[in-house]
């Protein structure tokens, strides 16, 4: 039998054989592999046509560390150009994918084009898949300390003369080595007494906030000296030890955990004792132990006198579905502190003179948006800002106009600082179609639609639609 192999974007014959797929898979994948360099060519042009008007404006990644302040870290290493911070958001829009991801696409793109080009030149003649080179240029773009270009270029000619099978593992080993070979570290005798150069901390203790999993847990993942990781080991095998002689029969792993909780609330600890027996519950005047927020929404309805819940809700942090039995669990701790807020109705029109919002419409808002409005965002909405979507005119009535802008239910959307400042400062706009659904429009004038349930593109490729006057 002859075997044909459908091309792109058409359908496969039900008919091939084993040998006919495996070879259809291998193609697959090259076509994978050859569009992915593509994209990469085409964001370091999208960012040689966007050049910043001043380093301000520059694109950057924010990050919370620097002793509890945010600090700002270039997209692309020393050497690369830099890229005007609102360019971003259209290229992401029309790839349908966050602002982060945009970034780290462009900032890849530079740092392989730069700093690293014989790994690009690898990437784009098919030498080497682009996600390994990316994996690359991620470590080089976020080394601590920073790669000067000749460092970049040391781990360049390393990488691409293996054409680039490194793994995670080499590929920290072989970023350590560079920061030696070229002594990139403050000298400091203390932090390495062999020779006074690396001094990389690696210590950080991390909690993944917006993974969680749908079994209600988060995951934290920590770099500790020695001397405190082995502390901490016995706290939790004795912490789970005790909690198997009070009954518990969870496994090792969950108690441990369980373990790692109580440290954070030792005198949650205090009370499995007495639980136990070991003394009188006596400490019912102690304050909470417990004081993590997390916001749950269940479906209520009325039984008689009695309010009863559905059996599962939303949890906020991490837009993740919840089990009311987890919440029952979580409530049934030592001492945490419940609060039931009143029913919000999120259809009700609600308005205010003024510009400034009131609490009670600002937490309308934030509930039925649950993120930013912007396309591919998902930043929660608690950290975001209510925007009017028409602009509040400061002089109307002064004036004696009618207000444009008003503060009002269907005026007003959630938005996250940095798409908030784009809308304000760039040729992006939106309208309110509907009760939580916007319909946004780029500067070249591709249109997206956004509401509950998610992001669509509403423009064919390549055919977008001029904006509305």
């Amino acid at each position: 039998m002859i075997e044909t192999l459908a091309g792109p974007g058409t359908e496969v014959d039900d008919d091939l054989t084993a040998s006919g797929l495996l070879a259809l898979a291998r193609d697959r994948k090259a076509a994978e592999d050859r569009a992915a360099a593509d994209l990469l060519d085409l964001a370091a042009r999208w960012a040689d046509l966007h050049p910043p008007e001043s380093i301000h404006h520059a694109a950057t990644f924010t990050s919370g560390r620097g002793m509890g302040l945010e600090v700002e870290e270039p997209i692309a290493g020393e050497g690369c150009p830099t890229v005007a911070e609102f360019c971003v958001a259209e290229l992401g829009t029309v790839l349908g994918i966050s602002i982060v991801s945009a970034k780290r696409l462009i900032g890849h793109a530079l740092e392989l084009r730069h700093r690293l080009p014989r790994l690009w030149t690898q990437v784009q003649s098919g030498g080497v898949a682009p996600w390994r080179a990316r994996m690359v240029a991620e470590a080089t773009i976020h080394a601590t300390p920073s790669l000067t270009p000749e460092a970049a270029g040391w781990v360049d000619a390393q990488v691409a003369a293996v054409a680039g099978r490194v793994g995670p593992a080499q590929l920290d080993r072989l970023v350590a080595e560079t920061i030696k070979r070229f002594e990139l570290a403050a000298a400091d005798p203390a932090a390495d007494p062999e020779d006074g150069h690396l001094s990389v901390d690696p210590r950080h203790a991390t909690l993944h906030d917006q993974d969680v999993h749908y079994a209600g847990t988060m995951h934290l993942e920590a770099d500790l000296d020695i001397a405190d990781a082995l502390d901490v080991d016995r706290v939790l095998t004795h912490g789970a030890e005790l909690r198997k002689a009070l009954g518990s029969t969870e496994s090792l792993d969950a108690r441990r955990a369980a373990a790692l909780g109580d440290l954070a609330r030792t005198q949650t600890a205090l009370d499995l004792h007495r639980q136990g027996g070991a003394g009188p519950r006596d400490g019912d005047d102690l304050p909470p132990a417990r004081e993590v927020v997390l916001h749950a929404h269940f479906d209520a309805s009325l039984d008689g006198l009695s309010t009863v819940f559905g059996p599962t809700g939303r949890l906020e942090e991490g837009q993740r579905l919840l089990l009311l039995e987890q919440v029952r669990a979580w409530c049934g701790e030592s001492r945490t502190k419940v609060t039931v807020k009143p029913v919000i109705d999120l259809n009700a029109h609600l308005e205010a003179p003024g510009y400034e919002i009131p609490d009670r419409i600002r937490e309308q808002v934030l509930l039925r948006d649950r993120t930013c409005v912007f396309p591919w965002c998902s930043r929660p909405s608690r950290r975001c800002d209510a925007d009017h979507v028409i602009e509040y005119d400061h002089d109307a009535e002064a004036e004696g106009r009618p207000q444009p802008g008003p503060t009002v239910t269907p005026n007003l959307a959630a938005l996250c600082r940095f798409h908030h400042r784009l809308k304000t400062h760039t040729a992006w706009h939106y309208d309110v179609i509907g009760p939580g659904e916007f319909e946004w429009t780029s500067p070249h004038g591709h249109r997206c639609r956004r509401d509950p349930s998610g992001t669509t593109a509403l423009d064919p490729p390549g055919i977008p639609r001029p904006r509305r006057p």
